[in-house]
């Protein structure tokens, strides 16, 4: 070392201890000389500190490591190794990332969260898989990947020892473990080995574990779990081995403990029916499980967990019966412990009372006797050597005897579950390896220690010396391999420890000689065990105590009291109670206690190893072995299997006491890391050459301290020689080896210190230059603004002066004219002061007299009134008088009439003269009512006529009193004018009361009118509303395809994601269907293979196999919807369209049923025609020509009468076209009338044309008449030649025309019947066009009723109505007639078709009789009657015979290659295949085209199962497959699919057939075969991506290296291949233009090449976002520099090859945004805020490690502190993202093969020769 550096200087910071936090960090203020006796320092709370420094006592404090590498992965790439260093890191790990896993060299340390981490899903496994082990953060699943790696490379077997306190999370880990090799060793075959070896995992929870103080689910025993693998490394099989259970908790725990969850859980499902036999309570009221007095866990169901620990028996495969058993044991040992045992007066002997019901559930649940187990509960058997007798037991022994009982029938039972565990996971494979797991108590101290905690420890003893003699191996073989002279390193051995334990005479053999002894002590073996061992250094006898002893273990001194020793080393349970539980009446009772031969022998029959040293075999004296001689042994064989693997090490750290979450208690870390021997590792290597760099690396990272002349040689190891040799002198602190330099501890610090201070000097240089420039820049900013505000300045003071000079004069005129003003308003003020005085006394006066004459008046009115009201009072009172005594006159009077009255109403002739001219009154009463009524309307008539005349005299006197008035002067005037005055009066009163009369009215209408008017503002309201929202909606709908965040894209985004998620379903079950098929084809090959001999030869069936092997059924040719054609309608016609027009949608399932019911009579009439044709081709094979007479003359009949129907149906509707046509001229006004009339013409010409159709037909029929007439008479006049016999003839005569009557007879009935319906349907047709026509009329009145609607209403809302109803109507008229049209189109087709088919029915029938006749007549004959062709020209088909069909599918699919075809056109299998078909077709030969389709499937199927690695192949065969899938949609007829036809395109659609299931099928088959094209793809490119997008330096010396410890070391790498293969981004960017250029040039739809792009870019996206969250060297800003570049190469290529477009690059997005994340400020809140609004791609979890995992690379860079951390956590919490932290990298987007039609005509397809298909002919 250099002698300018010495570590203790100033500013250096240290370590020093502490009593609280175990180490302190402080800062040295002063430097240290050597030998001085006090160290200065400064704590970081900046109070100083005096540090006493001695050789001795005290020495210097450790040095701390460089912030750079504090928070490392690995331990041991800390430049200085030590205690603090280690508890540091580990800390800033756990507390401020939350990484609960850290390397320290080959091992793992996991401390325990106390929290729940989304960190082992099956990404994560997924991950991690592959991976070396350094590459990636640290983790469980690194481990396990290391070993399962080196299983396969180095086939050896492997072990994984996790070890750690209890509570440390030991179980956890293991079963993660198993979990990753279940995941990625899955079983090859289907017997779900992988979840069975999971499930067990749950049982044995339930029977081992149990809640103790320090943790919730601790396990009470150690178990090692084999897993074994096959020679192709999958999983066959398991075993599991367990040591030391716990028996003494089944009866007994401490306070805040509980028993095993097996008891809580089955008395949490008590209630359940299955289990009411039980006789099972509530926990709380078993002794067994309420000693802790707490039977609950928080956060624990026990129901739920005993369904799944019941779930787990059933999976492995434990019957329902024996579950049942098992829970009958565990119920009675909780009934044996309620047993209620008495003891007797002299408490010597005991008794059980024969009611106790616990002891009665306890014999019938295990099925014993009753009696016998009351008996011997309480008695024991004592044998002499003479003699047996019975001895009563007391209390305390039976007790103690029924808890011996209860924890060996608990112990039987767990090894007879570990037992069938063990056979459900064996297997009849042969196993080639395996993999251990070892889930293993950690060292224990309590403040009593016992006999289970003796053996833990001596177990931890044990693998203590394994573990450390493996790592001083491995650094041996480190130094070896790299040729580095080495030196023995002192390790500690715990040798002596362990003979003290084991050796002779040891304690374990101390214990077993006490044992055997009648009368043996704890006390006295604890005497000889001080005798024996006192001189040994391990063992101490503590001072205040005779009955425990100590032994110095590793870690810590324990004491263990001796008390109970011997009683469970000897496990004494009486043999009369095992003997009445071997005797009853359960099988499995009965088993459980019968004792094996040797019960080892299952246990190492599943090891694969030799042990080097025979095991230690017990004297043969011993009957029964102990305890601790069994524990002895089982130990011996698990270290013996340890030895024979290679062990990887995970020790578990439980971080407090409390089970608080991410709390770190720095004491107890300590502890446990010396415990687990941790910090025994570190001392190993900081011995020799803790810090290792190879030689880029350490080039990469200290090249700034070279020489210019040292940078030009071309060897990088000569400069790094030449580096270390100048920098440091000391040549012992480093060594050269092949590949790396070890460096001894603290060397890489020093190194990093004069990097730092090489980049300090070069910043100060830097910064100097910069600030000197930026201070003459503002030099001359400054001088520059002073001049300008000098001269600014001095402007401002001289328009100031002149300004004061104007004021100043300004200021004289001011105060002039306001002096003036000033005294004028004084002056005003006085004047008008005065005047006002004047007013008010004039005013005072003339009130005063006004007062005096107004009293004088009220007192008058006063009297006034008084006096009128004294009078009318006094007359009031006269008159009331008066009035009273007239009512008493009247009333006597009234009375006496009333009675009068009464007399006369009862008599009966008062009655009949009053009703004797009743009648007659009311008649005369309603004539006088209408007499008055005429006099009343005479009268009024009257008054008007009076009226008018008095109006006209009243005028002329107004006018002669005008005149007189005129005339009159002087004194008539003031009688005039009083007169007018008084008129005038009335006038007013009158025009008051009206005035009153019309405000009334006015208030009312006002109040009416408001009220309507508040009724219209409503309406106008919502009018106003309806119009903005349909506004909106127009502009929404306008702006859909622009504004990305409108609710119509929002709409059309849902209905998308729901497309795209039911065509990603429907695309996993097709996944899945072709994995199924896969395992049934592999399957079927496994059975062949297994039934195959050698002398068997070929059979010739085997060439046919292509028409056998279909897995499809048959497809018959009905009419059946595709759905992809749907699918392929509706994102033509739009989704927000398709989902909007409901109408639309109703009318198509209209048209859909109409279609339906449509082809279901075209099938029935077919099937007549058929049935029909079968008779004629009966009755045509008849020899007899009376037949063929009478079928003459019914075909004349009927064309007869076909030409006479043919008249009337065109006179018909000559007619119908007159009258409709007179219609329309009446109503020429109508637009739509004209349109109806326009469309009936229509329909009408079609109609027409259809007869001239039939017309055509039926002289085709004639001519063929006539030509059969003339056949059939040639024939009658041969045979008349040949037959000279003349008297015969009459009765043939007679019977011919018998025959032929009866033919006619026949004939007319049938022509009669045809007639009649051709009536009825003539009549339904002119029926439906007179409803037609008054559709139109009750249109036309509708339509008038509009228009007076609309008359009464306003402008505004009549354009609207009109506009709405106008729409509304040419909507219905467009839907209409589209169903119209093509209603008319299908059945055009359709008829056309079946002519079509009818004609070459007939063709063929008329062949048949020609053959037929030419068999009897001359040969000549037949020419006349055969049908001669045409020659055509080539229509685009192509002609195989049948037995070609085989060859012609081995030439086009299974021989050929592409690149014979890829220079001609794309897809020219799929062409000739179509072809092909097209000619089965047209020869209407269905079977042909079923055998060549399914043929043509099931052989593309068995080449892509050939080539299923062969991405060219894969890509051939996708893009043929998709061809013909478009060929047959192009060419099937539906008009979907023939809008981009060629008129010769549209000619070639297929003619017979629909092949709408064989369209489905083999869209089913692209998406198998695209999914395996992106497998393939993704195979190839997963290996390139991590080195391509995150380790290359696309941008030169930008990535810094920092130190990584054991980071690609020899046992992480695969040696023998070379290293790992390092690809660039080059090589990526190069893979994938090959698949493009592949997939181009075999003419893949380029929508298909978009979709395959953007599957391979979000592969490339997840692995490159995954491995980024799970290495924290590649997150720095630098790493992210390199990242974006990278990223923006990528979106370069997708915009150079035009595919940009293609949702690719969105996939890129969240890894961009992670180079972003990368590369930001990380400090204020602002930046905060901008990285959460920046981030959307990413989820809170991501960018939270993405802070967590970053680090500077170099001292100038901070760290993110965690404050700044807590706060984008805070932001985000409103975020609702998914748990999950990695990206699924297996996640498929849905596959959409869009409908692209070929523009290629098929007759201008040429085949080359080269194909060798010279077989097809042309068509």
């Amino acid at each position: 070392m250099t002698s300018e550096y010495y570590p203790y200087s100033k500013y250096t910071r240290v370590w020093i201890p502490d009593s609280d936090d175990v180490w302190k960090a402080a800062e040295i203020v002063r430097d240290y000389k050597e030998g001085e006796p006090v160290l200065h320092l400064k704590l970081e709370d900046e109070t100083p500190l005096e540090y006493s420094v001695g050789p001795k006592s005290n020495p210097l404090p450790f040095l701390r490591n460089p912030d750079i590498l504090v928070g490392e992965n690995d331990l041991t790439a800390l430049s200085y190794l030590h205690e603090p260093a280690v508890l540091h890191n580990l800390r800033v790990r756990f507390i401020e990332s939350n990484h609960i896993y850290t390397y320290c060299g080959i091992v793992l340390v996991a401390i325990n969260p106390y929290e729940q981490l989304h960190i082992y899903g099956e990404e994560v496994i997924t991950a991690y898989s592959g991976q070396n082990m350094g590459d990636m953060d640290p983790h469980i699943f690194a481990v396990a990947e290391e070993a399962y790696k080196q299983m396969a490379r180095d086939e050896r077997n492997q072990s994984i020892i996790v070890s750690g306190e209890s509570g440390a999370g030991k179980t956890v880990s293991a079963k993660y473990a198993m979990r990753f090799f279940a995941t990625v060793g899955g079983s090859a075959n289907d017997t779900n080995v992988e979840e069975k070896v999971l499930a067990s995992s749950p049982i044995m929870e339930a029977i081992g574990n149990a809640k103790t103080t320090r943790n919730d689910n601790s396990s009470r025993f150690g178990k090692y779990i084999q897993i074994g693998f096959s020679r192709h490394y999958h999983i066959i099989g398991a075993n599991m081995r367990t040591y030391l259970l716990e028996k003494s908790r089944v009866v007994f725990q401490a306070e805040d403990e509980r028993n095993y969850h097996i008891f809580y859980q089955l008395c949490a499902s008590a209630s359940l029916p299955e289990f009411k036999d039980l006789g099972l309570t509530s926990a709380e009221d078993f002794t067994f499980t309420s000693l802790g007095e707490n039977i609950f866990i928080e956060g624990v169901n026990d129901a739920e967990d005993f369904k799944k620990t019941r779930e787990a028996f059933t999976l492995l495969g434990v019957k329902e019966s024996s579950q049942i058993s098992i829970f009958k044991v565990v119920a009675s040992i909780l009934h044996l412990g309620n047993v209620e045992i008495c003891s007797e007066r002299d408490g010597e002997s005991c008794h059980i009372s024969k009611d106790d019901p616990h002891l009665q559930h306890f014999c019938r649940l295990l099925g014993v006797e009753l009696q016998q187990m009351e008996h011997w509960l309480c008695h024991r058997k004592l044998a002499t050597a003479s003699e047996t007798y019975v001895k009563k037991m007391s209390s305390k022994q039976a007790n103690n005897a029924r808890a011996a009982l209860a924890k060996h029938i608990y112990a039987r039972m767990f090894d007879w579950i570990v037992e069938h565990i063990n056979m459900s996971l064996q297997t009849s494979f042969k196993q080639h390896s395996f993999i251990g797991v070892l889930d293993i108590y950690g060292f224990e101290t309590f403040e009593v220690n016992s006999f289970e905690q003796f053996c833990i420890n001596y177990a931890n003893e044990k693998l203590q010396q394994q573990f450390n003699s493996h790592v001083f191996k491995l650094e041996q073989e480190e130094y070896m391999k790299e040729q580095i002279p080495w030196t023995l390193i002192d390790f500690y051995d715990n040798q002596p420890c362990i003979d003290l334990i084991e050796a002779r005479l040891g304690i374990l053999d101390l214990l077993d000689e006490e044992c055997k002894v009648p009368k043996g002590t704890d006390q006295n073996w604890a005497q000889k065990l001080y005798k024996q061992h006192s001189s040994s250094a391990h063992f101490q006898k503590p001072r205040m105590s005779n009955t425990s002893f100590i032994i110095i273990h590793f870690a810590d001194k324990v004491e263990y009291q001796c008390e109970g020793f011997l009683e469970k080393n000897r496990d004494t349970v009486y043999e009369e109670q095992i003997n009445i539980l071997k005797a009853s009446q359960f099988q499995l009772v009965a088993d459980l206690f019968h004792e094996k031969n040797d019960v080892a022998a299952p246990k190492s029959s599943r090891v694969n190893v030799r042990p080097a040293k025979s095991t230690p075999k017990a004297p043969n004296r011993e009957h029964r072995k102990t305890v601790g001689h069994q524990f002895r042994s089982s130990l011996h064989l698990l270290m013996e299997t340890l030895n024979a693997t290679t062990p990887h090490y995970v020790r578990c750290i439980k971080p407090n006491d409390y089970k608080e979450a991410f709390s770190f208690d720095s004491g107890r870390a300590v502890q446990q890391l010396r415990a687990c021997g941790v910090l025994e590792t570190i001392r190993i290597s900081a011995a020799g050459y803790p810090s290792r760099w190879t030689y880029p690396d350490f080039f990469s990272r200290y090249r700034v301290l070279l020489k210019r002349s040292d940078m030009t040689l071309a060897d990088k190891k000569q400069v790094c020689r030449n580096l270390l040799e100048t920098l440091i002198r000391e040549p012992d602190m480093f060594q050269f080896g092949k590949t790396k330099i070890f460096f001894r501890a603290g060397q890489v610090a020093y190194l990093e210190k004069l990097r730092t201070d090489k980049f300090r000097a070069a910043c100060i240089k830097i910064q100097k230059t910069v600030r000197g420039w930026l201070q003459r820049v503002r030099y001359r900013k400054i001088r520059k603004s002073a001049i300008t505000l000098q001269r600014y300045g001095r402007g401002y003071l001289a328009r100031r002066y002149a300004e004061f000079l104007r004021l100043t004069r300004a200021a004289l005129v001011c105060q002039k004219q306001f002096r003036m003003v000033r005294d004028r308003r004084a002056f005003l003020r006085v004047r008008q002061a005065a005047v006002t005085i004047q007013a008010f006394s004039r005013g005072m006066y003339t009130r005063r007299i006004y007062k005096e004459f107004l009293l004088h008046h009220k007192a008058m009115i006063i009297q006034r009134s008084v006096r009128g009201w004294l009078q009318r009072k006094k007359f009031r009172r006269a008159r009331v008088a008066a009035i009273i005594i007239q009512c008493a006159f009247r009333r006597v009077r009234a009375k006496k009439q009333l009675q009068q009255l009464k007399i006369e109403a009862r008599s009966a002739q008062h009655l009949k003269k009053l009703n004797t001219g009743m009648e007659n009154k009311i008649v005369q009463l309603q004539r006088k009512m209408d007499d008055q009524s005429n006099v009343y309307r005479s009268q009024n008539e009257q008054l008007l006529l009076q009226n008018s005349s008095l109006g006209s005299e009243v005028n002329k006197l107004q006018k002669q009193l005008e005149q007189v008035r005129s005339q009159q002067e002087g004194g008539g005037q003031l009688a005039s004018l009083q007169e007018e005055l008084e008129r005038l009066r009335e006038e007013l009163k009158e025009a008051s009361v009206q005035r009153k009369k019309l405000e009334e009215e006015h208030g009312s209408e006002k109040q009416t009118l408001q009220q309507r008017v508040e009724e219209l503002e409503k309406e106008n309201c919502l009018l106003k509303s309806e119009k903005e929202e349909l506004n909106q909606r127009i502009l929404q709908h306008s702006q859909s395809s622009e504004v990305n965040g409108s609710s119509v894209s929002l709409r059309e985004a849902s209905l998308q994601s729901e497309l795209d998620a039911e065509r990603q379903r429907y695309q996993n079950l097709l996944k899945e269907f072709s994995r199924v098929e896969q395992r049934y084809d592999n399957l079927k090959e496994e059975v062949c293979l297994s039934k195959f001999q050698p002398g068997h030869g070929r059979n010739p069936s085997n060439q046919s196999s292509l028409e056998s092997d279909s897995n499809y059924p048959s497809i018959s040719t009905s009419e059946v919807g595709d759905t992809e054609d749907s699918i392929q309608l509706v994102e033509e016609m739009g989704v927000e369209k398709a989902a909007m027009d409901i109408s639309l949608f109703m009318k198509l399932q209209k048209r859909v049923r109409e279609l339906e019911q449509e082809r279901k009579r075209l099938q029935l009439s077919v099937d007549k025609m058929e049935e029909l044709n079968k008779r004629k081709g009966s009755e045509s094979k008849s020899p007899t020509s009376e037949q063929e007479n009478a079928d003459l003359a019914y075909n004349n009949l009927k064309r007869q009468e076909l030409e006479t129907e043919n008249k009337k149906l065109k006179n018909d509707l000559n007619e119908l076209r007159k009258t409709i046509s007179e219609r329309a001229s009446q109503n020429n006004s109508s637009n739509e009338l004209q349109d109806s009339y326009n469309l009936l013409l229509s329909q009408l010409k079609a109609a027409s044309e259809e007869l001239d159709a039939r017309k055509e037909e039926v002289l085709i029929l004639r001519a063929q008449i006539v030509s059969t007439a003339q056949l059939l008479e040639k024939n009658d006049h041969m045979n008349s030649n040949h037959v000279p016999d003349a008297n015969s003839k009459e009765p043939l005569d007679k019977e011919e025309a018998l025959k032929a009557y009866h033919g006619l007879c026949e004939s007319k009935k049938l022509l009669e019947a045809q007639l009649q319906t051709q009536s009825r349907q003539h009549k339904d047709e002119l029926e439906a066009l007179h409803t037609q026509i008054e559709l139109l009329k009750d249109d036309i009145e509708k339509k008038q009723e509009i228009l007076n609607y609309t008359s009464s209403l306003s402008p505004e809302a009549q354009v609207e109505y009109s506009v709405q109803q106008e729409i509304t109507r040419l909507t219905n008229d467009n839907l209409d007639l589209k169903e119209l049209v093509e209603k008319l189109e299908k059945n055009e087709r359709k008829l056309k078709k079946q002519l079509r088919i009818y004609m070459k029915k007939v063709q063929e029938l008329e062949a048949a009789q020609a053959a037929a006749q030419s068999s009897r007549a001359r040969p000549e004959l037949s020419r006349q009657v055969t049908v001669q062709r045409k020659e055509k020209d080539f229509e685009g088909m192509l002609e195989y015979y049948k037995e070609d069909e085989a060859l012609l599918l081995k030439t086009l699919i299974t021989d050929v290659r592409p690149n014979t075809v890829s220079a001609t056109v794309p897809c020219l299998p799929a062409y000739i295949l179509f072809m092909c078909i097209r000619h089965a077709d047209y020869i209407n030969d269905d079977q042909k085209v079923e055998a060549l389709l399914t043929s043509t499937i099931n052989c593309i199927k068995k080449v892509l199962k050939k080539n299923n690695d062969d991405f060219e192949m894969t890509s051939f065969w996708l893009a043929n497959t998709s061809r013909l899938l478009h060929c047959l949609k192009q060419y099937s007829g539906d008009e979907a699919f023939m809008t981009q036809n060629t008129s010769k395109q549209n000619e070639h659609c297929l003619k017979n057939f629909d092949l709408a299931e064989y369209r489905q099928v083999l869209s089913d088959l692209s998406i198998q075969i695209y999914q395996q094209l992106i497998k393939v793809a993704e195979a190839i490119i997963q290996p390139m991506i991590v080195s391509a997008m995150l380790e290359s330096e696309s941008i030169p010396s930008l990535a810094g290296v920092k130190p990584m410890g054991y980071r690609n070391r020899s046992s992480s790498m695969d040696t023998d291949a070379g290293g790992p293969t390092s690809y660039t981004l080059e090589a990526l960017i190069r893979q994938l233009g090959q698949f493009h250029d592949i997939m181009r040039d075999h003419g893949l739809d380029p929508e298909i090449v978009g979709q395959v792009v953007r599957q391979l870019f979000h592969c490339i996206n997840a692995v490159t976002l995954n491995n980024l969250l799970l290495r924290k060297d590649v997150c720095s800003w630098s790493a992210g520099m390199q990242l974006r570049y990278n990223t923006s190469q990528m979106e370069e290529w997708l915009r150079g090859n035009n595919l940009y477009q293609s949702k690719a690059a969105a996939t890129l997005e969240p890894i961009i945004q992670a180079a972003q994340l990368l590369q930001v400020k990380k400090k204020t809140t602002q930046d905060a805020e901008a990285i959460c609004s920046l981030c959307s791609a990413l989820t809170t979890q991501q960018i939270v490690k993405i802070l967590n995992l970053y680090t500077p690379l170099n001292e100038f860079e901070e760290r993110v502190t965690v404050s700044f951390i807590r706060n984008i956590q805070n932001n985000l919490q409103d975020r609702n993202d998914p748990p999950q932290l990695l990206v699924d990298t297996k996640q498929t987007f849905p596959v959409l093969f869009p409908y692209t039609p070929s523009a290629l005509s098929l007759e201008t397809l040429h085949i080359p020769a080269s194909l060798g298909l010279d077989f097809l002919v042309r068509v």
